[in-house]
């Protein structure tokens, strides 16, 4: 009874837009500040339903950015919680860190996938109060060529 649950279970995950729903969730959970990672359920879902790559490239393309505005958000809000609390010192030395990023701002959140980092970087974007549609942008941009990569890795390892 319950591996005929079980097997009930994981077959209506293989169905392909439950299927999609998952990895557009597990995208969007894995670009909060949680440590997850979105290429396995990617790439399990790109090897049983190939057919599908563009269609699966774009859900987690907008699950991973959609996290990442949600990040975006948090910072903004704690940065306006922590202005309300407190008036910003003056006078403060910057890093060299926050002095780069301020430099190139919103252009950064093109490595918004870059493993440990990404997720903080969003979240500094808010905080910095970076304007929000440049950051969306770039942030999607980045996020959207890392799962064409690797796409084209699976597409060209599945013919060799």
């Amino acid at each position: 009874m319950m591996e005929s649950s079980i097997q009930s279970f994981l077959h209506t995950l293989s169905i392909p837009w439950i299927g999609l729903t998952s990895v557009g969730v597990f995208s969007f959970l894995s670009a909060t500040l949680l440590p997850l990672s979105s290429e396995a359920v990617f790439f399990g879902y790109l090897v049983k339903f190939p057919e599908n790559m563009w269609i699966l490239i774009g859900v987690a393309t907008i699950g991973n950015s959609l996290g990442g505005v949600l990040n975006w958000c948090l910072g903004y809000a704690s940065k306006k919680t922590k202005d309300a609390i407190k008036k910003d010192s003056q006078g403060t030395s910057k890093s060299r860190l926050v002095n780069y990023l301020e430099k190139w701002g919103a252009k950064c959140l093109i490595f918004s996938w870059v493993p440990f980092i990404g997720d903080p970087l969003t979240v500094v974007a808010g905080w910095s109060r970076w304007p929000f549609l440049p950051c969306l942008i770039f942030m999607t941009l980045g996020k959207c060529l890392r799962y064409i990569a690797i796409a084209s890795i699976f597409s060209i390892s599945s013919y060799v």
